[in-house]
């Protein structure tokens, strides 16, 4: 069942979304580069499903994509591999991509639709966005398809000046590797692991 629900999301993702890769352009830490129009209802959905845009946290979105067990054992297993310190600047940092895309896509004018997925549909809809035409996710690719390549690109410089560029790239390596385990938790064991990790 879990591998049927992914490979229905890789489908229509793949269809509506690798129309729009620029397969020849690569994200600043790998990836295709995706100019097309955000999937803000996925958007909305991750938002929600981290408390809301006024008080989103990296971790209870986790408890809500992959189950409290889960994120627990997965956090733990990221912290064996990177270290305390970068784990905790991970979340930290995610925290501030989610609201820093807010805040500059709010000021743009755009507004999010009501959420419309939950769950682990939600993290099969992840998943699928950032995995490229050769199985491989990227998590800058999620974040073109979450809020546009130019926000995406903005967040990042943002990242640099306010925590530096070490934590930037900790922030993408961590979660192409946090991404890529939820997959093959979820029953997506085809997806690939980054390069960047």
């Amino acid at each position: 069942m879990k591998k049927m629900i992914f490979a229905a999301m890789a489908a229509v993702l793949t269809t509506a979304c690798f129309a729009q890769d620029t397969m020849d352009m690569k994200s600043r830490y790998g990836g295709p580069v995706y100019m097309g129009d955000p999937a803000l209802n996925v958007t909305a959905s991750l938002v929600q499903a981290g408390g809301g845009p006024e008080n989103f946290s990296t971790v209870e979105a986790l408890n809500h994509l992959l189950g409290k067990k889960l994120a627990k054992a997965e956090v733990a297993k990221l912290t064996d591999q990177y270290g305390a310190d970068k784990v905790t600047s991970f979340v930290t940092v995610f925290n501030f991509v989610v609201a820093d895309s807010l805040k500059i896509a709010t000021a743009a004018g755009v507004k999010l639709p009501d959420a419309d997925m939950k769950g682990k549909k939600l993290a099969a809809t992840l998943v699928s966005a950032g995995t490229d035409k050769d199985g491989t996710f990227w998590i800058g690719t999620v974040l073109d398809k979450a809020v546009t390549h130019k926000i995406h690109m903005q967040v990042m410089d943002d990242i640099d000046a306010k925590y530096g560029q070490d934590a930037d790239a900790n922030y993408h390596r961590i979660s192409n590797q946090a991404m890529y385990d939820a997959a093959q938790a979820l029953g997506a064991t085809s997806t690939k692991l980054a390069s960047f990790h």
